[in-house]
């Protein structure tokens, strides 16, 4: 059985094999790290492939996309594939047995999971102390943060992206902010290197259900029902990310009550206002939709979940944790076939990322100039071609003015980029084994294939409807490239 310190060592060794661009630099640049890493049954050890990169949940999630999207091509083509296998309804595909995913990050997610108590008045406090006069968030208040734990390096993120030639919104951040947080799908066949890893069975779903009630070591991890700290809170460490307009607001009173908790955040950044959601807010939406988006519903029997969220070491409360992921969405029901609420396993490992903010400021020289979080963004996923993407500014580091707005700039994890890789599934899949979701149909535009995906967008208006209904909805024009 594997342990959240093994899945916090495979991230951490691949992301020290990477090559030096892009990364930060040591004692002045600081950064956080994503992954998400697929375990296969074995008899003593399993294969552990690393999907990650420096900043972001999002990007994570979405070189995973791109994995999984070469994987389906393999096997819509009759070649070997790695997770998936035929299923019964046509034209689908499920996991193969012993195949599952776990979510790693080396910092608590952004918005409602870094509402973290503090118990001892030694803590860093991540924001500036508070008193009683400060005024409290008003209703309409969507400015992007400006909270100085993880928050500090985030950037606006995917759903308003320049992409497929459309102009972002205002609200989407301005071409300066990191793309850490766009999506993104891709090719794979011979993975350069695989990481040997822990050994895990069953398919992601049933893992979650599986090992949600196990007891782990008392020493890192705590389960619903487990007691609390004894430890009163002095405060809570704040999050950057603002509260979702129409909805309950930050009271902004000292101490612990500063912040309202379980509510829908926007994601905070250093740009101009964004109403891109949270880290946590996203992770909660994956637990019911799964983590392979609406164009790879067309050909999976089930969604995916992911079996467990593995947070690195810094700041961290389980109840907090679950609260944000798991606690919103317990509740939501009527879902299509394929679809469920998977809580996944929460769990901390000991080991702290050597380019935390935290490790940073320890190395960090008085001649280097102040601390700061590094501009790039890397994305390494387990595909042959292209596995590494290095963005800075939302484009390819290193291109020119004048290769801006062309497919040279593009990061292989923005939406269009994935979408076309989309598309070369659909190329290779004989017209006999469509899945029926796309049988018969004119389809052109990214939102097209998108709407098409008809249980998905079931399960995500039941979501809504039952637990998310502050979600903003995308601006419909930045969604019609093909």
């Amino acid at each position: 059985m594997w342990t959240a310190d093994d899945i916090a060592t495979m991230c951490y060794e691949r992301f020290a094999a990477l090559p030096r661009r892009g990364k930060p630099e040591a004692g002045r640049e600081w950064t956080l790290l994503a992954g998400v890493v697929k375990l296969t049954q074995g008899l003593h050890t399993g294969t552990g492939d690393v999907l990650n990169d420096s900043h972001a949940e999002v990007i994570a999630r979405r070189g995973c996309v791109r994995y999984l999207t070469e994987q389906l091509r393999r096997a819509v083509c009759g070649q070997a594939s790695g997770v998936f296998c035929g299923a019964e309804q046509q034209g689908r595909w499920r996991l193969k047995p012993g195949v599952s995913f776990v979510f790693f990050t080396s910092h608590t997610p952004c918005g409602d999971a870094s509402i973290v108590p503090m118990t001892t008045d030694g803590e860093v406090q991540p924001c500036p102390p508070v008193g009683a006069a400060d005024p409290p968030e008003g209703p309409n208040q969507a400015t992007a943060g400006g909270g100085t734990s993880k928050q500090n390096g985030e950037a606006p993120a995917e759903e308003g992206q320049r992409e497929g030639g459309c102009k972002r919104p205002r609200w989407e951040g301005r071409p300066g902010d990191h793309c850490r947080h766009q999506e993104t799908e891709g090719d794979a066949a011979q993975p350069p290197s695989s990481t040997t890893g822990p050994s895990w069975s069953g398919d992601a779903s049933r893992q979650a259900e599986a090992h949600a009630d196990q007891p782990l070591p008392p020493s890192r991890e705590q389960q619903p029902g487990t007691e609390a700290p004894s430890l009163a809170p002095l405060d809570v460490h704040r999050t950057g990310a603002k509260c979702v307009p129409g909805g309950p607001v930050d009271p902004h009173l000292p101490g612990v009550a500063y912040h309202s908790t379980g509510v829908l955040r926007v994601k905070p950044g250093r740009g101009e206002p964004t109403l891109s959601l949270s880290c946590s807010d996203k992770l909660a939406r994956w637990g019911v939709l799964g983590f392979q988006g609406a164009l790879l519903s067309h050909y999976l029997q089930g969604a995916l979940y992911f079996s467990a969220v593995v947070v690195g070491k810094c700041a961290y409360e389980h109840q907090a944790l679950l609260r944000a992921v798991v606690t919103r969405c317990a509740h939501v029901s009527g879902l299509p076939e394929g679809f469920s609420v998977c809580p996944p396993t929460l769990l901390q490992s000991s080991l702290e990322f050597s380019c935390s903010q935290a490790q940073t400021e320890l190395r960090h020289q008085a001649t280097q100039g102040r601390v700061s979080p590094c501009g790039a963004a890397i994305s390494w996923c387990d595909v042959l071609d292209e596995p590494l993407d290095v963005t800075a500014n939302g484009y390819k580091h290193g291109v020119t003015k004048k290769a801006l707005g062309t497919p040279k700039a593009r990061s292989l994890l923005c939406k269009v980029e994935l979408f076309h890789s989309f598309l070369s599934v659909l190329s290779a899949t004989e017209q006999a084994h469509l899945p029926n979701s796309l049988r018969g149909k004119e389809l052109r535009s990214y939102w097209d294939y998108k709407r098409a995906s008809h249980s998905y967008q079931e399960a995500w208006q039941q979501l809504r409807m039952q637990a998310l209904s502050l979600w903003p909805r995308s601006d419909r024009d930045l969604l019609l490239f093909s």
